[in-house]
């Protein structure tokens, strides 16, 4: 059975800035925190390794009270984002140095693919390497909690991703709780079980990545994670079935039943729309049509972001297209089309807040 941490009523002021307070558990799961610089996310983890002592709540691991625990006891393994590892030393010997075990190096050695460089020090390693080799002197340890400040930010775009990819089996198989601070929504959503959006020192959403980026508490977590499909609207119907909005010119049905105000934030995330050609016949009775003009594309390597000018309008909704759809609809600046907005897909935050 994996371990527990706990925080309650967690605060830390500097200066004109609070953290807190924070309430949250974590147990042998990945916590991704996200969020703008400032927002309180290296705070958090400072707080938790012990670095830095709280003004008042409590940190428990397993039932175990962390506040006042010196950093060396707490049994809490810290990667940053350079890796702090020592220059002069080898691979081997700066993993060594924290080993609890022989077995426990050969062990993580082979685990992050590192045998090939051992006798190496960290001026004559890649930047992957060394975030490996940092992983591998924290892990050697045995922490019972994982905490991880930004290691890839400083990385090129295809090592990340690559090691992303082996963070996310290693991450799994440690069965103790691991938060993972990053700027990056990609990151946070390829590696953590839950993420949470921290905000000016407080927790603004805790849950899952899907629920997190279709169906956010506020604005901001909205943007945050990419939601460029925000709208003042109101209500106009509701039924057991859902609420229609209205915004502009434009109405859609929404399988939101329970909405008690008028007054609502549309929220659509572009993931969720689909484009089609213009006038095609929908066989999906849940999906709202909308005809609409290409007024802008961006291609982002995996995908197309495109910007549509609804003709019922005015707005603007803005949908995430594969390459192969991009190009069978020939979606120039210009081009007519079909938005498809499932009903499922319309999330409203109420009070547009």
């Amino acid at each position: 059975m994996g371990m527990t941490l706990e925080l309650s009523r967690l605060r830390k002021a500097y200066g004109q800035f609070d953290f807190g307070p924070v309430d949250l558990t974590v147990d042998d799961e990945v916590l991704a925190v996200l969020g703008p610089s400032g927002s309180g996310k290296t705070t958090l983890l400072s707080l938790i390794a012990g670095i830095t002592s709280p003004d008042s709540g409590s940190i428990r691991l397993d039932g175990r009270d962390l506040v006042g625990v010196p950093l060396e006891d707490r049994r809490v393994g810290m990667v940053f984002q350079e890796g702090a590892l020592f220059p002069h030393m080898t691979v081997r010997e700066n993993v060594e140095y924290a080993a609890t075990t022989s077995d426990r190096v050969d062990e993580l050695v082979a685990l992050l693919e590192l045998t090939d460089v051992l006798d190496r020090t960290p001026p004559t390693l890649s930047g992957g390497e060394r975030q490996r080799v940092a992983l591998a002197r924290t892990l050697a340890t045995d922490p019972d909690v994982l905490l991880l400040d930004e290691p890839l930010s400083s990385l090129d775009a295809p090592i990340r991703r690559r090691l992303r990819d082996e963070l996310h089996s290693l991450f799994a198989s440690l069965d103790i709780p691991v938060l993972y601070v990053t700027h990056d929504q990609r990151t946070a959503t390829a590696l953590g079980d839950r993420i949470a959006i921290v905000r000016d020192g407080a927790l603004e959403q805790v849950g899952t990545p899907s629920t997190v980026l279709t169906r956010p508490t506020s604005r901001f977590v909205a943007r945050f994670t990419g939601t460029e499909n925000l709208f003042d609207a109101t209500v106009t119907d509701r039924t057991a079935d859902g609420a229609t909005v209205q915004f502009g010119d434009v109405q859609l049905q929404t399988a939101t039943a329970d909405v008690a105000q008028s007054a609502v934030t549309v929220c659509i995330h572009p993931s969720r729309v689909a484009v089609e050609a213009p006038y095609v016949a929908d066989g999906d009775r849940t999906a709202n049509a909308v005809s609409g003009t290409v007024t802008r594309w961006l291609n982002e390597g995996s995908e197309y972001r495109v910007d549509i000018d609804v003709d019922a309008g005015p707005l603007t909704l803005t949908a995430n297209v594969r390459p192969p759809t991009f190009d069978r609809l020939a979606l120039e600046r210009g081009a007519d089309v079909q938005v498809l907005v499932p009903d499922a897909s319309i999330h409203l935050i109420p009070g547009g807040e």
